[in-house]
């Protein structure tokens, strides 16, 4: 175990209090789903039950138009492209105006001998894309069963 040094607010140590402060980003404290380019990864949540897996990827404002589920071999890939264009209307004219674009990819592996991708399931509902990954009927756990002694 190592000893962290922590500033508390209360100690005399004011340049570290500066330096956290200025290096931070006032708008995103805590937000650690950014990537190297700043934009925006989505959470996931993987979880799984005797028969499937499933895979939430939260991107709310999205349609399902937007995103593109792929299979490659035992490779999956989630991306979305998102450009938002307003047209201007005749006679009006802007002083600024800023592009919006939302882009990401995700890419999961999925374990070859485990998963029946055959059957994977998508949708898209409330801001949350939903995969259902059904298990291969060999991989899933079986009850403990009698064997008869002869």
């Amino acid at each position: 175990m190592s000893i962290i040094k922590r500033n508390n607010g209360f100690s005399t140590d004011m340049p570290a209090l500066f330096n956290d402060f200025f290096t931070r980003d006032l708008w995103n404290w805590g937000l650690s789903n950014n990537s190297t380019t700043n934009t925006t990864i989505p959470a996931t949540n993987i979880r799984e039950d005797n028969d499937n897996f499933y895979v939430e990827v939260a991107a709310p404002g999205m349609t399902k138009d937007d995103f593109k589920v792929e299979l490659d071999g035992t490779i999956l890939t989630i991306r979305s492209e998102k450009e938002n264009r307003q047209e201007q209307k005749e006679g009006e004219k802007y002083s600024r105006k800023e592009f919006s674009y939302q882009s990401f990819q995700r890419i999961f592996e999925l374990p070859v001998h485990v998963v029946d991708t055959e059957h994977i399931e998508a949708k898209y509902e409330n801001g949350l894309l939903h995969l259902v990954i059904p298990k291969k009927e060999e991989a899933k756990p079986r009850p403990p069963r009698m064997i008869r002694i002869s």
